[in-house]
């Protein structure tokens, strides 16, 4: 894998909540879909915009938040930043189509602990999710531009 990741050695939650944003109804459906299928992962709440990220993230105060960047009105870097102000114990993992260089600078910032892209998901969003509540993180290579990568 072409990723960067950090561990730690904290725990996994024995029972973890999960609130996922995105604009669109049928990822959040997939993603629902994939992370349930772990045991005793359930999703607690759902959102479509940034704004209602945070009004959830704090009525339902999750575990973790997957949360897509690029959605209307608040996107989701604005509301990861938000969140993190209110709620720094909540760790988010941005989901988008199209991680970049561009996003990397945001990285670490406003409780973002991981990125995955849409793309990948099947592949990473789980291991991304645990790697992030064990206190590690979780960032494809790709979007980390070479001066932020530990050797």
């Amino acid at each position: 894998m072409n990723l960067e990741t950090t561990v730690s050695l904290q725990s996994i939650p024995s029972h973890v909540r999960v609130l996922i944003v995105d604009d669109h109804e049928v990822m959040r459906m997939g993603i629902r879909n994939l992370l349930e299928a772990v045991p005793n992962w359930t999703v607690c709440a759902e959102a479509n915009n940034g704004v209602e990220a945070i009004e959830k993230a704090l009525q339902f105060v999750p575990d973790i938040i997957i949360m897509d960047v690029t959605m209307p009105g608040m996107n989701g870097l604005e509301a990861a930043e938000e969140i993190g102000n209110s709620r720094p114990d909540i760790p988010v993992i941005l989901f988008s189509l199209h991680l970049s260089e561009d996003f990397a600078s945001h990285f670490h910032r406003g409780g973002i602990r991981g990125a995955v892209g849409k793309g990948e998901a099947a592949r990473d969003l789980v291991e991304a999710v645990k790697q992030v509540l064990s206190g590690g993180t979780f960032f494809p290579a790709q979007a980390v531009p070479a001066s932020n990568i530990s050797q």
